[in-house]
C-alpha cells in the first residue's frame, strides 16, 4: 500500500504497475483479434503477466538487499571517519613523542660531554696526587716553619681534599643522570614505536573498510543495471505483441461486441480479488503470504499492518486468511479506490 513505502521500492513498483497496467490494455485489444491469433496473444499475454509478477517480486528483494548494502555502505563510511580522527591524534603524538625524543637525546648528549669532562679533570687530578704524591701528617709538622704555617697548609690541605671528594661525587652524578636518559630515551623510543605499529595498523584497516565500500558500491551497481536490464526487456516484448495486436485488429473485422470487450476487462479487472487484479499481481503477485521486508506490508494486497488493524484485521495481514484479507481490502477500496496502492 501507499503509505511508508520507501522511494526506490516507490519506483521499480511503479515501473511494474505501468506494465501490468498495459498488459490490461492488451486483454481488450486482444478480444477484438482473430481466435487463432487471439489464442496465441493470449498466451503471450499470460506468459507476460507472470513474468511481470514474477519482476515484482525481484524488485521487492532487490529493494530489501539495496537497503542493507546502503546500510553496510553507511558504518563503513563512519568507521572510516573514525579511523581517520584516530590516525589524526596518532599523528600528532607521534610528532610530539619525536621532539621529545630529539630533546632528550640533545640533552644526554650534553650530560654524555659534562661526564667526559668531569672524567677528564678526575683523571688529571688522579694524575697529579700519583706524580707528587700526598703529604701526611709528619711531613706537615716537619715542614711547617711555625704554627700559622702549619694550620694554613693544614686548610690549604683539606681544601684539596674536599675538592677532590667533591670531583668524585660530581662524576658519579654526572654518570647517573647519563644513565636516567639513556632509560628515558629508550622508553621514548619504545612509545615511538608502539605508536608507529598502531598507525600502521590503523592505515591498513582504513585500506580494507575503503575497499570494503568500494566492493559495496559495485554491488549496488550491479543490482541497479540488472533490475534495469529486466524492465527494458518485458518493455521490448510488450510493445513486440501490441504491434502484433495492431495488425491483428487492422487485418479482421470487429466481431466483438461492446460486452465482450468489457467482460474481458472484467476479468482482468477484477478477477478473484476484491480489487483490479492487476494491483494485487503488482504489489504481491497474488501471494497471500507475501511481505514487503522495507515497509512491513503484508499480504495480498500488501497492507500496512497500521491499516490492517484500523479496518479491525487481527494480527499481521499476511497471516490471515483469504477472506479476511480479501474483506478488509474490499473495505479500504470503498474508502480510498486505487490511490491506496503504490500501483494503483
Amino acid at each position: 500500500m501507499r503509505p511508508l513505502e520507501p522511494r526506490k521500492h516507490f519506483l521499480g513498483i511503479c515501473a511494474a504497475a505501468s506494465l501490468c497496467a498495459l498488459l490490461a490494455v492488451l486483454v481488450v485489444c486482444a478480444g477484438s483479434a482473430d481466435a487463432t491469433k487471439a489464442g496465441s496473444l493470449e498466451a503471450k499475454l499470460a506468459n507476460g503477466r507472470d513474468e511481470a509478477s514474477s519482476l515484482s517480486s525481484q524488485l521487492q528483494a532487490t529493494t530489501a538487499e539495496l537497503a542493507n548494502a546502503e546500510a553496510e555502505a553507511a558504518k563503513a563510511q563512519a568507521r572510516e571517519e573514525r579511523l581517520s580522527a584516530m590516525l589524526a591524534t596518532g599523528r600528532e603524538r607521534a610528532a610530539e613523542l619525536a621532539q621529545k625524543l630529539r630533546a632528550t637525546r640533545h640533552h644526554l648528549e650534553v650530560e654524555k660531554a659534562r661526564l667526559r669532562r668531569s672524567r677528564q679533570v678526575l683523571a688529571d687530578r688522579l694524575v697529579a696526587i700519583y706524580e707528587s704524591g700526598t703529604p701526611d701528617t709528619a711531613d706537615l709538622v716537619f715542614e711547617s716553619s711555625d704554627y700559622e704555617d702549619f694550620v694554613a697548609r693544614n686548610d690549604y690541605l683539606r681544601a684539596i681534599s674536599e675538592a677532590d671528594s667533591a670531583l668524585a661525587d660530581r662524576v658519579a652524578e654526572v654518570r647517573a643522570a647519563v644513565h636516567r636518559e639513556v632509560l628515558r630515551v629508550g622508553e621514548l623510543k619504545a612509545e615511538a614505536d608502539a605508536y608507529d605499529e598502531r598507525l600502521e595498523a590503523a592505515q591498513a584497516e582504513i585500506a580494507s573498510v575503503r575497499e570494503a565500500a568500494e566492493a559495496a558500491a559495485a554491488r549496488l551497481q550491479s543490482l541497479s543495471a540488472s533490475r534495469e536490464a529486466s524492465l527494458a526487456t518485458l518493455k521490448s516484448d510488450i510493445a513486440e505483441w501490441v504491434d502484433q495486436i495492431q495488425e491483428a485488429r487492422a487485418a479482421e473485422a470487429r466481431e466483438a461486441s461492446e460486452a465482450e470487450a468489457e467482460e474481458e476487462v472484467g476479468r482482468w479487472l477484477g478477477g478473484p480479488y476484491s480489487i483490479p487484479t492487476y494491483i494485487v499481481m503488482c504489489e504481491s503477485g497474488g501471494n497471500y503470504s507475501a511481505v514487503n521486508p522495507s515497509s512491513g506490508a503484508g499480504g495480498a494486497y500488501q497492507i500496512l499492518p497500521s491499516t490492517w488493524e484500523l479496518y479491525g484485521g487481527q494480527g499481521e495481514p499476511q497471516n490471515a486468511p483469504k477472506a479476511e484479507q480479501d474483506r478488509i481490502a474490499a473495505e479500504i477500496w470503498a474508502d480510498s479506490g486505487p490511490s491506496a496502492w503504490v500501483c494503483g
